[in-house]
């Protein structure tokens, strides 16, 4: 008779158990099915609005709202995988929370993509193929809507896998593939295909050497030395200009290309008025700062908030005016050739409802999924700070700019997660001495094999977590390989229908 209490509530903890579990599943359920949900009903609007506004296309208004549902699951990728580039930083740097981050991002993704994502986009997606007379209007309408559904598909798996991936690479293979299945391979232009092969090594490294270079500067300069607050008064206000250079540069030369077209002169003199302003108005702002804040890094790290802040939303903001082309491009290409007389062009117009579409949809796609790539980006491959989330951002811009200007081509996506690599690379090994002790020529032990085994190099804090090293590196190498054969199979399905 002793046992049964005992019995009894051995039963009840095991019940309570079992309902805490339930309710664990049904929240792990809830928070898969609502997001898939909204997307859906997202989806199905686009499809209704366009079926149902465009009977002046006749027989092609099928294929037409066919495209924008695609154009559309394609933007809710873009959401959910690219912008977190961008934000990722601000956020794993503790200066914004997931929920502002996204708010700020859809804003300026949105404001981008309608403000100057521009009225006209090549339609074969820089260049990748030639259709000319090889392909017919139904063969390129297959080829395009193949492309842009396989993209899609790969940057949802890449998504599902925690990996940050290129959205222009995706929808580039996606081209290249279906345009292999359409004509055959020398519809390719495998010049432009070498130049974006290179810019998967280009790309990471130029962003990883940027950022670890201007981390090094700021821990020189002022988080290493004694005195943080009077070095801080005179380098944090030269870090604000530069940044504020950068970007100006950045949007003439990038953000806003598609609607104002600047001469290099006019460049440069914008730049350095921008360094100027922002020099000489910081200034005094962080000189009131400093004497509110104690003589430590953790004080000197708030410093760079407000200029993360506003670097994150003006990356975000080329970002829209940028990439949402990868959404709706070839949607335009297909839209273009819908109608009575419609015929295959080198360059469309894109019409406006064509151009919201990639809008909402990218900043929809960001705010039901882009908190797991922001949380990979920004928290799970190195800690950050300000400081080095700041390197990043300023990074991302510079990067972009020497490229450009070099005729280098580079991704924007790789660029901001080799920045982050870089920096915490550079962390591990400034602060790690072990891994100095054993440069060549150390005299730790009589043989690399023994230096390897030491006990000071086993104790070597890693603050780079490999597994993210080697499974996005391995996703960007087969992003075009597998948007190609995602498409060439997708194009092959709807040729037999």
């Amino acid at each position: 008779m002793s046992s049964n209490p005992r019995k009894i509530e051995n039963r009840y903890v095991n019940d309570l158990r079992r309902l805490d579990f339930f309710q664990s599943q049904f929240g792990n359920l809830k928070s898969v099915t609502v997001p898939l949900g909204l997307s859906v009903v997202f989806l199905a609007i686009v499809g209704i609005y366009v079926g149902s506004t465009q009977e002046n296309l006749g027989e092609d208004w099928l294929i037409v709202a066919v495209a924008a549902v695609v154009g559309g699951y394609m933007a809710l990728n873009i959401g959910a995988n690219d912008v977190a580039n961008n934000m990722g930083p601000a956020v794993g740097g503790k200066v914004l929370t997931v929920t502002g981050a996204i708010l700020i991002a859809a804003v300026c993704e949105s404001a981008g993509a309608l403000l100057a994502g521009g009225d006209v986009v090549k339609t074969v997606s820089k260049g990748i193929i030639s259709p000319g007379e090889s392909v017919s209007v139904g063969e390129f309408r297959d080829l395009m809507l193949s492309s842009l559904f396989a993209a899609a598909l790969w940057i949802n798996l890449a998504t599902m896998l925690n990996a940050p991936v290129s959205t222009t690479h995706s929808i580039v293979g996606g081209v290249l593939g279906a345009g292999i299945a359409a004509a055959g391979f020398g519809l390719v232009n495998w010049g432009t295909m070498g130049a974006i092969a290179a810019s998967w090594v280009i790309s990471p490294v130029f962003g990883a050497i940027c950022a670890a270079a201007m981390l090094y500067v700021i821990k020189k300069k002022v988080l290493l030395v004694e005195d943080k607050l009077t070095a801080a008064k005179t380098w944090v206000p030269i870090l604000i200009g530069l940044m504020a250079c950068a970007f100006a540069a950045y949007m003439a030369m990038k953000g806003l290309k598609k609607i104002w077209h600047p001469s290099l002169f006019e460049i440069a003199l914008y730049s350095l008025l921008a360094f100027a302003v922002s020099y000489f108005l910081s200034k005094p702002y962080i000189a009131r700062r400093v004497l509110k804040l104690e003589n430590t890094r953790q004080g000197v790290y708030r410093l760079f908030d407000i200029p993360l802040i506003a670097g994150a939303a003006l990356l975000s903001f080329a970002h829209g005016a940028n990439d949402v082309a990868n959404a709706v491009g070839p949607l335009a290409a297909i839209v273009s050739t819908a109608g009575e007389g419609a015929g295959i062009s080198s360059n469309v117009t894109i019409p406006l409802w064509v151009m919201a579409i990639g809008a909402f949809g990218i900043a929809f796609g960001l705010g039901l999924f882009g908190p797991k790539l922001i949380a990979v980006v920004g928290e799970k491959i190195t800690r950050l700070n300000s400081p080095r989330s700041y390197c990043v951002a300023l990074s991302a811009a510079v990067t972009v700019l020497i490229a450009t200007t070099l005729g280098l081509p580079v991704s924007s996506t790789h660029i901001a997660v080799g920045a982050v690599f870089g920096v915490g690379f550079l962390r591990e090994f400034l602060e790690n001495p072990n891994t100095r002790k054993l440069r060549p020529g150390h005299k730790l032990n009589a043989t690399a094999e023994d230096a390897f085994n030491s006990k000071e190099y086993r104790s070597v804090r890693r603050l780079v977590r490999r597994n993210f090293v080697i499974s996005i590196a391995a996703a960007w190498i087969i992003t075009v390989p597998a948007s190609a054969l995602l498409a060439a199979a997708v194009y092959a399905v709807l040729q037999s229908l």
